[in-house]
């Protein structure tokens, strides 16, 4: 019989540096699985992503043992990435702080593609493009 999902727990860490110290230790220790064997395995997993936040899903089986699935870094974080801003607007989309060219925003979107609910490049582009908006970078055409 296939083992039951207990519970499936969703986090954004930076690659290669996930601790069992907070924040990670504080919403894994209550699902009772081994943090220093999932800071183990994760660091190993995105080790040739450094630098970056990664989002990472965990299913955590009734039997303590734990599976996890890497998905791609969250669109602002790869926004501000490229476009080298630390944080976003404070008026949103009413303040433009930072320009994006058109071949950036595709490179994003191809990033993306995988964890978006897109089936073309172009309209992953146009997601990416109002979290953009959203953030108050403008999208040059």
């Amino acid at each position: 019989m296939a083992k039951q999902i207990k519970r499936r727990i969703k986090l954004q860490i930076p690659a290669g540096k996930a601790t069992p110290a907070p924040p990670v230790g504080t919403v894994l220790g209550p699902a009772g699985i081994n943090l220093q064997e999932f800071c183990t395995k994760f660091n190993d997993a995105t080790r040739e992503k450094m630098g970056d936040i990664v989002a990472v899903e965990i299913l955590v089986f009734d039997d303590r043992s734990f599976d996890f699935v890497i998905k791609t870094p969250p669109t602002a974080f790869l926004i501000k990435k490229v476009t080298g801003i630390k944080k976003g607007s404070i008026k949103g989309a009413n303040e433009t702080i930072a320009t994006l060219t058109e071949a950036q925003l595709r490179e994003i979107a191809e990033i993306k593609l995988p964890d978006l609910n897109a089936y073309s490049i172009e309209n992953a582009m146009k997601i990416v493009e109002g979290t953009a908006k959203n953030m108050g970078v403008k999208v040059e055409k």
